[in-house]
């Protein structure tokens, strides 16, 4: 049974940092790419970053390029979302997510492409 559960969400000012953290059970992790998606009030859930299963290849969305780091640890499956210098559009419920496969940048920010989904940890960033 796969199962993700995220932590490390809170309550920061803007321009400071967090850091989620995924723990994955299941063999969709050590078989699987990684991803952390996110999803405003009122809007769609839209792709942040992911990263291959051996770690080599990542992506992220454009806004949070530069700012945000995904990495994972396949020793203690689990994979991470650095987040720094945080704004205020920022502001979500972050979800970490699984999928089996190549990692295919053209699709890896699909949601539709993910079949395994944690719970979800909010973010809230202070202006």
């Amino acid at each position: 049974q796969v199962q993700l559960v995220e932590s490390g969400g809170g309550l920061v000012q803007a321009g400071g940092s967090l850091r989620l953290s995924c723990a994955a059970s299941g063999r969709i992790f050590s078989d699987g790419n990684m991803g952390w998606f996110r999803q405003a009030p009122g809007n769609e859930r839209e792709f942040v970053a992911a990263v291959s299963r051996s770690g080599t290849n990542v992506k992220y969305a454009d806004s949070v390029k530069g700012r945000f780091t995904i990495s994972r640890d396949n020793a203690k499956n689990t994979v991470s979302l650095q987040m720094d210098s945080l704004k205020p559009e920022d502001k979500a419920v972050y979800y970490c997510a699984a999928r089996p496969g190549l990692f295919i940048p053209s699709t890896i920010d699909n949601t539709r492409t993910y079949g395994y989904w944690g719970q979800g940890t909010q973010v809230t960033v202070s202006s």
